[in-house]
């Protein structure tokens, strides 16, 4: 009777409700979450709390009261420091009417996509990709189309022919998610005002994730630099969209704040959306966001030197391993790895967990031609790390022993 109860509500669901795939790193999370001794690297998350001159921003606003509705928006003064941290990093004026304070990055990619594509749309998406993106487009109705990026001796590459060729008429955004969630893969400036030219010349929108453009190797390792960006290269009325999010910069990624970029002209809809959505973000949250803005910068460049120490780390482990394809990524904190002979990579993380008690992403997560890969999460503590890639390395000296 239970089944035939469920059956009936599902089918009584919106078909795009019922069809959301489950994402392969949940499945891993719960399998081995609580395992005594796991060390768990399948979040897109580092292992630094969040730092006290935040969160006592954050603290003192909601002991001072702040705790009711506030601007749709965002807090005037947020969006003001969301304005100087853009013209500060890449050095261009930016006004606090293009920035929309939402809930995490995930709520921006959402807002984007609703306000976007919709029942019979396309949405271009490259692949290895991070499965929200797949999820936020179709929830709306809309059909994610991947488009497969391939792994050469440099690392992955975008073939811009192969990209402009799956436009149909029904579509009608490109996602760039640049540097890459999971690959590492890192659009050139010269890439990034192709697609500029070809979206503007064919009226589509691009859908703009550059949560990690902090974190770029691809410019030498001896300085800090950020990542090639569509920010220095996109007008007032260009058809993009940039979602963003508190979460990676300043370990924050469970408060769920962010931030939707866009054409000051869409400013009421915006608004309105996030009205629908969620009637804006907490007040006091947006005080340690402010923190964050003004006076993180020396934080992010401790993370970003983190996040460069844990390359290495994994790097230097998996270079010797002749089984394994691998390439050190461009940007963003993840190595993405394959393995000979295993297919079914969720299949083997839930061994991974098991065997060598390390948890990792399956690349099934990440759509399609990432079946076959695992993704790392490099942001930890070097200890963390050195444990991790031994007991990985012994695992798979094994697996081809």
């Amino acid at each position: 009777m239970a089944s035939q109860s469920r059956s009936a509500l599902m089918a009584a669901l919106r078909p795009t409700a019922a069809t959301l795939p489950t994402s392969g790193i949940s499945t891993v999370f719960a399998h081995g979450l609580g395992k005594p001794g796991l060390i768990p690297l399948w979040a897109g998350e580092g292992d630094m709390p969040t730092p006290a001159f935040i969160s006592e921003a954050a603290s003192k606003a909601l002991l001072g009261g702040e705790t009711f509705y506030t601007y749709q928006r965002g807090l005037p003064r947020l969006r003001e420091a969301l304005a100087a941290y853009h013209a500060r990093h890449y050095k261009r004026a930016f006004s606090p009417d293009n920035f929309f304070v939402t809930g995490g990055g995930m709520q921006a990619i959402q807002l984007a996509f609703q306000m976007t594509v919709g029942t019979g749309d396309e949405v271009l998406v490259p692949t290895p990709s991070w499965p929200n993106f797949r999820g936020a487009v179709e929830t709306t109705g809309a059909k994610t189309v991947s488009v497969p990026m391939r792994l050469e001796r440099d690392g992955w590459v975008l073939d811009l022919d192969r990209l402009f060729a799956a436009v149909t008429p029904r579509t009608r955004a490109i996602v760039i998610n640049s540097p890459a969630n999971p690959s590492g893969w890192t659009a050139s400036q010269r890439d990034l005002a192709a697609i500029l030219d070809f979206t503007r010349k064919h009226g589509l929108w691009i859908i703009a994730d550059e949560i990690y453009g902090q974190f770029y190797f691809g410019g030498g390792r001896a300085q800090s630099m950020l990542a090639p960006s569509l920010q220095h290269l996109i007008e007032a009325d260009d058809r993009v969209l940039f979602a963003q999010t508190f979460s990676k910069n300043w370990a924050m990624t469970g408060w769920r704040i962010g931030w939707l970029q866009a054409p000051v002209a869409l400013a009421s809809t915006i608004e309105n959306h996030v009205q629908y959505n969620t009637s804006g973000v907490a007040a006091f949250m947006q005080r340690g966001a402010i923190a964050a803005l003004d006076e993180g910068d020396a934080f992010l460049r401790t993370q970003v030197v983190r996040a460069r120490q844990g390359m290495d780390i994994v790097t230097k482990a998996l270079a010797p391993l002749n089984s394994v394809r691998y390439v050190a990524p461009a940007g963003a904190f993840y190595a993405f790895f394959g393995i000979d002979g295993m297919t079914d990579s969720l299949t083997a993380a839930l061994r991974l967990i098991d065997e060598a008690n390390v948890g990792l992403a399956p690349g099934t997560a990440f759509g399609e031609g990432a079946e076959p890969y695992f993704r790392v999460c490099f942001l930890r503590s070097p200890e963390q790390l050195n444990e991790a890639m031994q007991r990985l390395s012994r695992w798979i000296v094994t697996q081809h022993s």
